[in-house]
């Protein structure tokens, strides 16, 4: 009996040793499957990093592709999960297209002729300088989901709205003395007149039958007043129609608004564009030129809406964004197709800066012979949202910066000889453009 009882304890203890096995054998079964399972979800772009992703992105990417949108490129949101589930393509695949995409093709790969003639045969430019780990980082960019823009507090709004009322009940307050004082003027007044009715009473004074001169009558009967008043009268009304005619065809503020809005402190002044990268005319020839529309599609074909922050009090970034949609309208470029439709229409600018037909004026002599800056004579155009005649562009006022300005004449071998001469005949080093005949009537007039 004994030894029975011992053998089927022993039994017992080696089954609950299996039953523990089994269990330990499962449960590591399953750690492993979600190891497997979480290492595999990582993959898709989740081992890089986004914030790197992005900088590298926007450096080589952002020309030709979107996130969500369809550009030169497709759309590279989620691109590496969409080409693994309808393509079957892997990140190696990516790799090798980003590098050198012409080497994909001419392996004969179907989905990358595929992609080649549906965007027109454009080659996509390569990237060989990318790192496995610069790929990682812009494979984690594109895989973020697209953040949802919440509905913006209306903060301007209520700002304005909370001025407004703190304005108002200051204006309140203020009127309400003004009132106040009137009325404590209006029944002093009252009192002074009461009072002195009482004391003419008094003193047995009729006011009634009282007879004043009409101030006009004095003024008249006094000769000296009126020859003044007529020499003070015709001096200045001298002096207002002369202020008046000299101001004909000065237009100095002038702010037209424009067919479509143009920000120079967004183009020149926030992205810091040089202004002859527009007026390139302005080096070469006579006028500065408006820029055709082909200079603004150079970007714009890329930059089709603005970015919150552009927005301001005055102008919301709904309204930058249908200036660019008024843009691809008179040029003619469809952003949904990404092409020209052939359907362009001319924009009709106002201009702003008009001199006279009997005056020469020549942008090149003084942007690339004199080396003056935009700004002398346009102002701080850096700083304008709407464009506007800085400067009088009168007569005397180039006749001032000609006497004042001096010639640059170093290393401009124009110059050479004339500075020579003109400097032994003045007796300075400077010249002033005055000095070398920018004085001369025939040098600004026909």
């Amino acid at each position: 009996m004994k030894k029975s009882y011992q053998t089927k304890e022993v039994n017992s203890t080696i089954n609950m040793k299996q039953v523990s096995d089994r269990k330990l054998s499962r449960n590591v079964l399953t750690l492993s499957l979600i190891f497997i399972l979480t290492l595999s979800t990582s993959i898709f772009a989740q081992d890089g990093d986004p914030e790197k992703g992005k900088t590298l992105f926007n450096t080589n990417c952002a020309a030709c592709h979107q996130l969500d949108k369809k550009m030169t490129g497709p759309a590279l949101r989620n691109i590496e999960q969409i080409l693994a589930d309808e393509q079957g393509l892997d990140r190696e695949w990516l790799a090798a297209w980003i590098r050198n995409s012409s080497a994909v093709l001419k392996s004969g790969d179907a989905y990358a002729q595929k992609i080649f003639d549906e965007y027109g045969g454009a080659a996509m430019t390569p990237f060989p300088q990318l790192s496995d780990e610069d790929i990682n980082d812009i494979l984690a960019y594109t895989s973020q989901e697209r953040a949802v823009a919440a509905p913006a507090a209306d903060v301007a709004g209520g700002g304005a709205s909370g001025s407004a009322s703190d304005s108002g009940i200051s204006n309140k307050v203020v009127l309400g003395a003004l009132a106040l004082l009137f009325a404590l003027l209006a029944m002093a007044l009252l009192l002074v007149r009461r009072t002195l009715t009482r004391f003419a009473d008094a003193k047995g004074v009729d006011i009634t039958k009282t007879e004043r001169t009409p101030i006009w009558k004095a003024f008249v009967k006094n000769q000296f007043l009126v020859l003044v008043t007529v020499i003070f009268l015709l001096l200045a009304s001298g002096y207002y129609v002369y202020g008046y005619l000299m101001q004909i065809g000065v237009d100095q503020g002038y702010q037209p608004v424009q067919p479509i809005h143009f920000s120079h402190k967004i183009h020149a002044g926030d992205n810091g564009i040089d202004c002859k990268f527009c007026h390139s005319s302005a080096r070469v020839s006579k006028t500065s030129g408006i820029p055709s529309l082909n200079v603004c599609m150079n970007c714009h074909k890329s930059v089709y809406e603005v970015a919150e922050t552009t927005a301001t009090d005055e102008y919301s970034k709904e309204f930058y964004d249908g200036e660019i949609a008024k843009l691809y309208a008179a040029a003619g470029w469809s952003d949904e197709d990404q092409a020209y439709t052939g359907d362009s229409q001319p924009v009709k600018w106002v201009r702003i800066h008009n001199l006279p037909d009997f005056a020469y004026f020549n942008h090149s002599q003084h942007v690339t012979v004199g080396g003056l800056e935009c700004q002398t004579c346009h102002g701080p155009v850096e700083t304008m949202e709407i464009m506007s005649q800085y400067s009088p562009l009168t007569m005397g006022w180039c006749i001032d910066c000609h006497r004042g300005t001096n010639v640059k004449v170093e290393d401009n071998a124009y110059y050479t000889k004339i500075h020579e001469e003109l400097s032994k005949k003045y007796g300075v080093d400077k010249l002033t453009v005055a000095q070398m005949g920018g004085l001369e009537c025939g040098k600004c007039h026909y």
